[in-house]
């Protein structure tokens, strides 16, 4: 077993010859247990899909497969971590005021230097900046003074300079052979409102049962709902793989680029072990199996793996002394602008 050190740290952030990759592959279970029915999300797919449903794919063998949470989903649930503390210090917090004493932080905002809200402030000329800069010279060194975090779970500045950096953390959790259930509900309201000359009961029979009519969309009439989305049931295992991609990270260049790499190494490997909150959605709460240990590897350049022993101690550990080393930028409050966001939204 490979020890996570300073030494293994430096090759991962610094040589080429290093290993590609850190993995992670861990077992969760329902808090009901192992043969519990889950809630994945529902996707909207065209009228011709019959509208919103899982996302089941089928493999050559006939096992199913089902989204449980999406690369997107997890960055975005990984990313706030940043947020709290002990992490908290490890970027710089900024934060959009708007609204009446409202505010944002930018580690909430989709896509993260690159979204609207970001150019809708006085920070818009300054990320635009360190996008150009990233795209002339490959330094990313004022992307992670700015917002680290877009080159831990990647950044594409769409809208603007086209910049787009990878994911270095991905994160996805999917479960294996399944069988997708449905349910069945009833609707039955308090009191009969006809009786109560609401409506006659000429229009209550109208529009009873029909989900559509105006009657039952706002609760008044009888509304059966039948074969909705019902959880699916796993047979195989719920499984969450982590990968950090050092190959993308040894990519990011610059003056500074090797305290950089050994930075956004840190944020990387605190993003990926930090203790995550397992509610998922409604139906759908997940913790790790005890009797499958999460295992982590690292890949090699030939495809050779080791087990590397990697906890969220040591990962934070290292993260706040090369955060200490690369500096971070002191934090910062600044005020949404409407007519940044008006002149934004007229752009072609």
């Amino acid at each position: 077993m490979t020890e996570f050190d300073t030494a293994f740290a430096e090759r991962c952030s610094n040589d080429r010859a290093g290993p590609v990759a850190l993995t992670l592959r861990q077992t969760l279970l329902p808090v009901e247990g192992g043969d519990a029915v889950i809630f994945p999300p529902t996707y909207a797919f065209p009228p011709s899909h019959n509208g919103p449903r899982y996302n089941i794919d089928t493999l050559a063998d006939g096992t199913r497969v089902t989204t449980v949470d999406s690369v997107g989903s997890q960055a975005n649930r990984m990313e706030p971590v940043f947020e709290e503390e002990p992490y908290a210090a490890l970027v710089p917090q900024v934060t959009i005021t708007y609204g009446n004493d409202r505010s944002i932080s930018i580690l909430q905002a989709g896509h993260r230097l690159g979204d609207a809200l970001i150019r809708s402030t006085a920070l818009a000329e300054e990320a635009n900046a360190a996008f150009t800069t990233f795209l002339d010279t490959g330094d990313a060194a004022a992307i992670a003074r700015l917002a680290p975090t877009s080159l831990v779970f990647g950044v594409w500045d769409s809208r603007d300079t086209q910049a787009k950096l990878p994911r270095i953390v991905q994160s996805v959790i999917r479960a294996w052979d399944v069988d997708d259930l449905t349910r069945s509900a009833q609707y039955n309201p308090p009191v009969d409102y006809a009786a109560l000359e609401v409506f006659s009961d000429t229009e209550k029979q109208k529009q009873e049962g029909n989900t559509k009519s105006p009657l039952a969309q706002r609760g008044f009439v009888h509304v059966p709902a039948t074969g909705e989305h019902g959880g699916i049931v796993v047979h195989g295992e719920i499984r969450r793989t982590v990968t950090v991609n050092l190959v993308a990270l040894r990519r990011l260049g610059g003056n500074d680029g090797p305290a950089l790499r050994r930075y956004v190494l840190g944020l990387a490997l605190v993003a990926a072990t930090a203790p995550l909150d397992g509610f998922l959605r409604q139906g759908c709460l997940l913790t790790p199996d005890p009797d499958a240990l999460a295992s982590w590897s690292a890949v090699g350049r030939d495809g050779t793996r080791e087990t590397l022993a990697l906890d969220a101690g040591a990962a934070l550990a290292f993260a706040q002394d090369a955060a200490a080393a690369f500096g971070v930028s002191e934090s910062r409050t600044v005020p949404f602008d409407k007519a940044l966001a008006k002149a934004d939204a007229t752009k072609k």
